[in-house]
């Protein structure tokens, strides 16, 4: 037992609901990301030419823009709220997912049975999604434990500036607005014990995506 806050609400229950906030953020966020990054990937990596370049054109626009500043840009443009933080930290973390599955796809198009299945007359839908995508999925589960781990130091920054989950939904970082104050008093816990549950659920996502890089690394 922890004790209560300064608004007499349970310190220890807030924490533990908290960590569903963090993990829901992680894991929509990540699969948002997923889904743009693997496709605009795909689709760049595969085709080449002039659709290569727009898409390439795109993700160094999005990738010379301040992750955090670009956060903040699309929460209050989408207004402040549980959901919009979701859209808000995916739509920037698919960049790096893109570019990865991009390199790729262009060493991997060139193997002798993906011009197999071209021959065949397999769609291109097809061969990206069915032939190339199982392929490639190593570094890019490697990359999503790394997003996971951005994701929740992201929804904690945003609630800690007021622009992330909303009061009565509990945040680690709106718990360290609250009682940053207390860190010089004698109840420095208050603001210390959410930010350790940050600092832990991001360090075992590190840990694990180091963990995948090495399982999944054929060359190591």
């Amino acid at each position: 037992h922890l004790g209560t806050d300064k608004y007499g609400r349970d310190l220890l229950s807030r924490l533990m609901v908290a960590t569903r906030i963090s993990l829901a953020v992680g894991f929509i966020s990540v699969f948002i990301s997923l889904v743009i990054g693997i496709t605009l990937g795909l689709i760049s990596g595969y085709y080449g030419s002039w659709v290569d370049k727009i898409i390439m054109w795109l993700i160094n626009v999005v990738w010379s823009i301040p992750t955090l500043l670009m956060v903040i840009a699309i929460s209050l443009a989408l207004g402040k709220g549980f959901w919009q933080v979701f859209l808000a930290v995916g739509l920037t973390m698919w960049v790096e997912v893109a570019r990865v599955v991009r390199g790729q796809v262009m060493g991997l198009k060139k193997k002798e049975y993906i011009q197999a299945a071209q021959v065949l007359g397999f769609s291109n839908i097809r061969i990206m999604f069915v032939h190339i995508l199982p392929n490639i999925m190593s570094p890019v589960i490697v990359i999503s434990a790394a997003n996971f781990a951005s994701a929740i130091l992201m929804e904690a920054g945003l609630s800690f500036l007021g622009i992330g989950a909303q009061a009565p939904i509990p945040s680690w970082g709106s718990m360290i607005k609250d009682h940053y104050a207390y860190i010089i008093l004698d109840k420095a816990y208050l603001a210390i014990a959410p930010g350790m549950a940050i600092m832990f659920l991001v360090l075992a996502f590190m840990l694990l995506g180091n963990m995948l890089r090495d399982r999944l690394d054929v060359r190591i």
